[in-house]
């Protein structure tokens, strides 16, 4: 029962971080045709967003005005995701 409660806890995460990857990816998108920042749908993509790419930026800076956060951010999430299904294989399935 707890293998099956911890197999759906990861499915939700992994859904969840599947999700984001592709708010990022908006995001990355719309900053290119300079959007109007009011727009509901921008300040919820730069809303949801600054928190996590905000530190990687500060990482990885800026190199030649090209900002590589996101893509640093992505390989984090799809190694968390890899991680995660390792665990899930490895202790629990028998």
């Amino acid at each position: 029962m707890l293998g099956v409660l911890l197999k759906s806890l990861f499915q939700l995460i992994d859904l969840f971080l599947s999700v984001y990857v592709w708010i990022i990816i908006a995001r990355c998108i719309i900053s290119w045709v300079n959007p109007y920042p009011y727009h509901p749908v921008v300040r919820f993509l730069y809303r949801v967003t600054e928190p996590v790419l905000a530190p990687a930026r500060r990482i990885i800076p800026p190199i030649a005005g090209l900002d590589l956060s996101p893509i640093a951010v992505i390989f984090l999430i799809y190694f968390i995701q890899n991680l995660m299904q390792y665990l899930l294989v490895r202790y629990l399935i028998f």
